[in-house]
């Protein structure tokens, strides 16, 4: 009994038994010399050198079992045919025709369906043998029926043959995964073609042979057809006359091809199965251009002529085509693919959903709705991606740039495999599957018949597996970012005639959207997109998207002038134009900023590498005080140079106006503002222009940070005594949490003298300390600059620039102004000593929070000094209703008016003790020191005329307090401010200015 056993162990070896689970046992029968006796079982070896040929072959099978038993079978009803001679002539063939044994044996282990269909037509085997020139055969999908014999029976035999030879080339590398969906196809378009002639001649005698068209759709239409599937087709009659003799015909064809290899599927048609079988050609265009939806345009793109009246075929698809490229253009179009691809996924049964690759998630389904909703939407101008097959189409769109080189090979390659793996399902019983089978055996089978190979603490399964989740991972990574790019939108709400950038073209669409000059904007576009490059190839995607984005700013002209300019400097980076096109919002965003504000196109003209803020919702959220002190303080930290130190400062101070900026730019812009996220995961607004107060908090923030890490440096290059201290007061905006983006730093410094040093040393080192801030700050440089202003210290520009505590509490206890009592309303510490910094607020407390009050006097001279600002300081020919510091109701007028309040009264009402003018102002109201109402019409008139104020900046790029009656600063303005018509803006502004003007007033004259 162990002769045996050791006989089954070694035909293990040759992989026999795995399937089986009987160690060899069966295949030793099936080989010995009772079966095709290819194995001694004595010697426990092969019969001869050929038999061991053979075993070696069907070892590399998918499965060495079914190839075993397959084989056994095809000799026994050979045997029979022959009247029981011993020797089998296929084993012969097998052993003199390696290419013969290679492709037999690869199709008997791989498809049980197959190999039944040779056990019942041995003969059949021969398809496979190797030509007389050495070359495989011919594997393209022919039909070659044989002569006489019933059509059916007859067509349904070549089809098999012709499918037996695709097989074999799959199997054994052959033909790659194209060529076997070419060849599958072509034997389709064979099949329907003989199909369609065996049911016109079977129609009645006198009959006259109809204009019938067959269009191929679906996989079959697009060249890609697999093993089993239905074959899509449409049915086009030439006319009227045709149609009852061409239904004939058509149900006739469907049922053949039942009969012989798949079942014909014509639910694509107008109307469904609930349509006629078969339309004319004119019942089509009119279907099509009035009731059809997007998804029938969408099967549309795989339309292909494939039997019968070719030529018909190919009007009808040339008469459709312009209804399949304005399909995108409905505005329901983008989502109803979406909507699509969801609705798929959603009636797949749960238990299979996770095992489906053809239409669960990470499947074929989510590559296939990925390209061609790309080619709906940049089809209709670049006709390059009117390509019906899915790898020519996911080439072109990777050649047009509008997929990136490795996203789109990493969906040539998920769309590789899944095929591979559906191929290889469907195969094994011939029959129509996209499921990955759960039972070990099939999956062994499976991922044997894929390639895979047991690695050191790895089996076969366990690779494929992992192979399977990658592809499937990425597939779905790929398809959320493809097929929800918000860019598509935009792009299908353009005509298809603004997407062909041709001179013509270009300049009249140029016209259309209103730029002043569109000679000066065509050389820019030419600039941009002209050549061949891939960069020239983005950019001609990304234009017309962009062009319309301009074209909503009151200045088309500079959004392109400026988007150039960026372009310029960023064109040759690899990430730019790839975070523009696959970066969701990312382009619109950039365009609004560029067309909306000068300041923000300075600023990344200086440092275009920012836009990569535009891309991330938590990077247009202002950093908090803490961070970005740290941040600046570590960055100066890094450099022993102070004005290295102050640069590398400065540049982040840059960066962090353009993440204020751009975030104000964009708060108002619907779809576009950005959405950053606490971290617990809750949405929060970003600040914008509709919260002016966050603004002036964060770029005082930035200015903190920035004088903080200055004064840093300037201490480490300037020696001082040891145990000076020294610290930076902020005053005016900073001081109050009002800065805006042009805004100087007003500020005053103080320091305390160590104990026991000589005055003059420290007042010294505190001078230059003080004078090396200021000069490092003040050093040209491409960023922008930041006024360090010490005017609003004692004696103003006369007096010293720098004081110490001692010198500070003995000025304002003898010589102090009223005035002055009123700019330390602001006073805040900002950097430097902190203790030494709420020493001098503490110093100051009395003198702005008088316990007393104001006298009098002192009122009337506050009245006094504000009527006399409004007149000397208003520049010449300003118009006082609509200048946004110093008119009638403005900032000016309602932090007077506060301040006031708070030096009469902040002595006794803690409350009003702070430095920002709208707390102070509630706190006011809170406290019945002012009317509600006139604090309600004094909040809105501050709070517009600032935002009023920063738009300004932000449209112009440069200071300006005076609110235009018309053009395109006040458009500008409107724009960024959400709104839509000027002249409503401008009446409104001047109503909230007057009703604050009085509510001041009355506050004033209390």
């Amino acid at each position: 009994m162990s002769r045996p056993t050791r006989a089954t162990g070694r035909l293990a070896r040759y992989g026999f038994g795995t399937a089986e689970g009987d160690g060899g046992a069966r295949a030793a029968d099936l080989l010995g010399p009772d079966g095709l006796r290819l194995w001694r079982p004595e010697e426990q070896e092969p019969a001869d050198e050929p038999a061991g040929e053979l075993l070696a072959a069907m070892s590399r099978a998918a499965d060495p079992d079914l190839a075993l038993r397959q084989l056994h079978r095809i000799v026994e009803a050979e045997r029979r045919t022959t009247d029981g001679a011993a020797d089998s002539p296929l084993l012969a063939e097998l052993h003199a025709d390696p290419g013969l044994r290679r492709r037999l044996i690869a199709v008997l282990g791989a498809s049980s369906a197959l190999g039944d269909h040779l056990v019942a037509h041995p003969d059949h085997c021969t398809a496979l043998r190797t030509a007389p020139d050495g070359l495989a055969p011919i594997a393209e999908g022919r039909l070659e029926p044989a002569a006489g014999g019933n059509p059916v029976a007859v067509l349904r035999t070549a089809y098999r043959l012709a499918l037996l030879r695709i097989a074999a080339a799959d199997l054994t590398g052959g033909r790659g995964l194209e060529q076997t969906m070419a060849a599958l196809s072509a034997l389709a378009d064979a099949t329907l073609a003989a199909a369609y002639e065996v049911a016109v001649a079977e129609l009645a005698e006198g009959t006259e042979r109809p204009r019938l068209a067959v269009v191929a759709m679906g996989k079959c239409g697009g060249g890609e057809l697999n093993y089993v599937s239905d074959v899509d087709v449409i049915f086009v009659a030439a006319e009227d006359a045709d149609l009852a003799a061409a239904t004939l015909v058509a149900t006739r064809l469907i049922h053949i091809c039942g009969l012989v290899a798949w079942p014909v599927d014509a639910a694509l048609r107008p109307e469904g199965n609930r349509g006629p079988l078969v339309r004319t050609l004119a019942s089509h265009l009119a279907y099509y251009q009035r009731w059809a939806r997007t998804w029938e345009f969408q099967a549309l793109l795989k339309a292909r002529p494939a039997a019968g009246d070719l030529p018909l075929a190919q009007e009808w698809i040339d008469q459709l085509a312009p209804l399949v490229w304005r399909a995108a253009e409905r505005p329901e179009a983008v989502e109803d693919v979406r909507a699509m691809r969801r609705r798929i996924i959603d009636h797949i049964p749960p238990k299979e959903l996770e095992r489906e690759i053809k239409r669960g998630p990470g499947g074929l389904r989510d590559i296939e709705f990925a390209v061609q909703l790309l080619q709906l939407v940049h089809g209709r101008g670049d006709e390059t991606l009117r390509a019906p097959g899915t790898i020519p189409a996911l080439r072109a769109l990777v050649a047009g740039g509008y997929v990136g080189r490795a996203d789109g090979e990493a969906l040539l390659r998920g769309y590789r495999f899944l095929r591979s793996v559906e191929h290889r399902l469907q195969l094994q019983g011939l029959r129509r599957t996209h499921t990955v089978p759960t039972e070990p055996g099939a999956l062994r089978w499976l991922a044997a018949a894929l390639g895979f190979t047991a690695a050191p603490g790895r089996s076969a399964v366990e690779s494929f597996r992992a192979e399977w989740v990658t592809h499937a991972t990425e597939v779905r990574r790929l398809h959320a970012k493809l097929l929800y790019r918000p860019l598509l939108e935009s792009v299908a709400r353009v005509p298809a005639d603004g997407l062909r950038l041709t001179p013509e073209a270009a300049r009249h669409r140029l016209e259309i959207l209103g730029f002043a000059d569109p000679a000066g904007a065509l050389r820019h576009l030419q600039a941009l997109t002209g050549g061949v490059s891939r960069t020239a190839a983005i950019q001609r995607t990304l234009l017309p998207v962009l062009l319309s984005e301009f074209a909503d700013a009151p200045e088309p002209d500079r959004g392109l002038l400026n988007y150039r300019k960026v372009s310029d400097k960023l064109g040759s980076t690899p990430w730019y134009l790839r975070l523009l096109r696959d970066g969701g919002p990312v382009a619109r965003r950039l365009a609004r900023v560029l067309a909306l504000s000068r300041y923000v196109a300075d600023l990344l003209a200086r440092d275009p590498e920012a836009l990569r803020l535009l891309a991330e919702e938590n990077e247009l959220a202002p950093r908090s005080r803490e961070v970005l002190r740290e941040g600046f303080l570590a960055a100066a930290a890094r450099h022993a140079d102070p004005v290295e130190a102050t640069r590398a400062v400065r540049a982040l101070r840059r960066r962090e106006l353009v993440r204020v900026a751009c975030a104000d730019v964009l708060c108002r812009a619907g779809a576009l503002a950005p959405t950053p996220t606490r971290p617990d995961g809750a949405n929060r607004p970003a600040p914008g222009l509709a919260d002016i107060t966050q603004v002036g908090t964060a770029l005082a923030d930035v200015t903190d940070a920035t004088l903080a890490a200055a004064l840093r440096a300037a201490q480490a290059s300037q020696p001082a005594p040891e145990g000076l201290r020294f610290a930076v007061i902020g005053m005016g905006r900073l001081g109050g949490y009002e800065s805006n983006y042009l805004s100087d730093a007003d500020v005053l410094f103080v320091y305390d003298p160590p104990a026991g040093s000589s005055e003059s040393a420290a007042s010294a080192a505190a001078h230059a300390i003080a004078e090396e801030l200021r000069r490092l700050l003040g050093v040209p440089a491409p960023d922008p600059p930041l006024g360090v202003d010490a005017d609003l210290r004692p004696e103003g520009r006369q007096g010293p620039l720098v004081r110490s505590l001692a010198a500070y509490a003995a000025y304002y206890a003898r010589w102090s102004r009223v005035w002055e009592a009123q700019a330390l309303l602001r006073a805040r510490f900002v950097c430097g000593d902190a203790e030494l910094g709420a020493e001098f607020e503490a110093m100051v407390d009395p003198v702005r929070y008088p316990a007393e009050g104001l006298t009098r006097e002192q009122v009337v001279e506050i009245r006094r000094i504000k009527a006399r600002v409004e007149t000397e300081r208003l520049p010449r020919g300003a118009d006082p209703a609509t200048h946004t510091k110093l008119g009638r109701g403005g900032l000016a007028d309602v932090e007077w008016a506060v301040q006031l309040v708070q030096l009469r009264h902040a002595g006794r009402v803690p409350s009003l003790r702070g430095t920002r003018t709208l707390d102070a102002l509630a706190a006011a109201e809170r406290a019945g020191l002012i009317d509600p109402t006139d604090a309600a019409e004094m909040a809105a008139g501050w709070s517009l005329a600032a935002q009023v104020r920063n738009a300004l900046m932000l449209v112009r790029g440069r200071a300006g307090d005076q609110l235009p009656r018309h053009g395109v600063e006040l458009a500008g303005v409107v724009r960024l401010l959400g709104r839509d018509d000027p002249g409503e803006f401008l009446d409104e502004y001047l109503r909230v200015g007057r009703r604050s003007r009085a509510a001041t007033e009355r506050v004033l004259n209390a």
